[in-house]
């Protein structure tokens, strides 16, 4: 049965800086092409005027734009918008909500939040009788903190909001250049035959941040790489590039990707480094012996038909050389080519480099020979997605624009997050010591050893 469209929009946390950079732009951004169906409601802990939410939507919208904001849209967008101020936890902020959803029958309640407010604001509306059977929600990553207390709050949620009704945001699916791996890996006849064992030597993903913690210390702290960006974003990412080609109902695409998950060994804490860059513990709410890992490289494994025995690299980290989200599949070498006295020399590899950062893009690298030598060397053919494509939607304008419709596809299903949760658990259950490395650099030396067999990790292209 297809879902209804949503006739109303709450969300919580609407003065929160997630609403700020993110929601409220994705909000023009719907409304300047038609898809925004119903009246916003914004909920927060400050009282707000009328003239108060008018200007800080406004700079919101104005700032992250960074161009002239369309004055039709913006008032179309502020004409739709109320807002309601209270303490979350207590009963007078929803009899408040009440009034302004007024006769919605079909509300999304957004929840921009802390993750620890989910599972209260939950039972709050609920308690309050503000949850029907057509109601959605949608909440915001991390999704737990391990296993465990995914598997509680993934209980608590589902009581009140089942599966089919809760949707859980992992914005890197919304990312257009992410969705594009599964066009580019099945539409096109010469990539598809040979992305298989028998042809890829190995798959590298790197999430580079040129940039520290700053003043996210607090909230970084008791994160870290693993949880902010590798059990969510990072295998997400690996989910498309390994899964089998989708067919069938509309649940195909999640199907598959919980394949990948279901076929993956624990990470082995032995093929994993952690490391934390210089300074970081001098940082603003960082412990002054905190052991949190600001960067991480592991090894995994896909133990299906067509992966078995290709290793799979992942790292990511803050203050590196340069950032860059990137895809490697690195290509089997060719035979040695011989004949007579001659021999042709192919020193590096044949990579297929997805760019799914700024300036998103694909890079294939063929062999071509030196002019006056017999040697080869790979020479890229480039591809920069919003030069040839046009510029693509941000991922929360995407993801929200579903949402508004009902459409889980590119949200994650639980079976996919208690997947994921398992496939690090042994990292967080047995943390490797962390290792010191200087900013600027591509984290611990001892990284480096994850790849050696397999060609090293590809330094990645700039990405301005």
């Amino acid at each position: 049965m297809t879902a209804a469209t949503a006739d109303a929009l709450v969300v919580f946390g609407l003065t929160g800086d997630l609403a700020r950079r993110s929601t409220l732009p994705a909000l023009y951004d719907l409304t300047q092409q038609g898809l925004l169906p119903c009246p916003v409601v914004g909920v927060g802990r400050r009282a707000f005027s009328r003239e108060e939410l008018v200007r800080h939507a406004t700079e919101a919208i104005t700032a992250a734009k960074k161009k002239s904001v369309d004055e039709k849209v913006l008032h179309e967008l502020l004409a739709h918008m109320s807002y309601v101020g209270g303490d979350a936890e207590e009963g007078p902020l929803y009899d408040r909500l009440r009034v302004a959803l007024g006769d919605a029958e079909t509300p999304i309640f957004y929840l921009a939040t802390p993750p620890s407010m989910f599972d209260e604001v939950a039972d709050e509306l609920a308690t309050e009788g503000l949850v029907s059977e057509r109601s959605r929600l949608v909440v915001e990553k991390p999704f737990g903190t391990d296993l465990a207390s995914a598997r509680e709050l993934n209980r608590r949620l589902t009581a009140i909001f089942p599966e089919e009704r809760l949707f859980r945001i992992d914005h890197f699916l919304g990312k257009e250049p992410v969705q594009d791996i599964m066009y580019l890996r099945f539409a096109n006849a010469l990539f598809e035959p040979i992305w298989n064992r028998e042809h890829v030597e190995s798959i590298q993903i790197t999430m580079a941040e040129d940039f520290g913690v700053e003043d996210r210390g607090p909230f970084y702290d008791p994160v870290g790489a693993l949880r902010d960006v590798v059990q969510n974003h990072l295998l997400q990412v690996l989910a498309l590039v390994a899964m089998e080609p989708p067919s069938g109902d509309t649940d195909a695409i999640p199907r598959r990707r919980a394949d990948v998950f279901r076929a993956m060994p624990a990470a082995d804490p032995s093929l994993a480094v952690r490391g934390q860059y210089a300074g970081y513990r001098e940082i603003e709410g960082v412990r002054s012996d905190s052991d949190t890992e600001t960067f991480v490289a592991l090894r995994l494994e896909i133990e299906n038909w067509r992966w078995a025995g290709v290793p799979i690299l992942v790292r990511a980290g803050k203050a590196l050389a340069r950032t860059a989200t990137e895809i490697v599949v690195r290509l089997q070498r060719v035979p040695q080519l011989q004949w007579g006295a001659h021999r042709l020399d192919s020193p590096g590899h044949d990579d297929i480099v997805l760019r799914i950062g700024r300036h998103a893009g694909m890079s294939i690298f063929v062999r071509a020979k030196t002019p006056g030598k017999e040697v080869s060397q790979p020479v890229s053919l480039d591809l920069d997605f919003a030069e040839e494509l046009g510029e693509p939607p941000g991922p929360y304008e995407r993801l929200l624009a579903d949402a508004l419709r009902g459409d889980s596809t590119l949200f994650p299903r639980w079976e996919v997050i208690e997947e994921t949760w398992r496939i690090v658990q042994p990292i967080l259950d047995a943390p490797t010591s962390i290792e010191p490395y200087e900013r600027g650099s591509w984290g611990p030396a001892s990284a480096d050893a994850i790849t050696e067999e397999h060609g090293g990790w590809r330094e990645p292209q700039a990405q301005q």
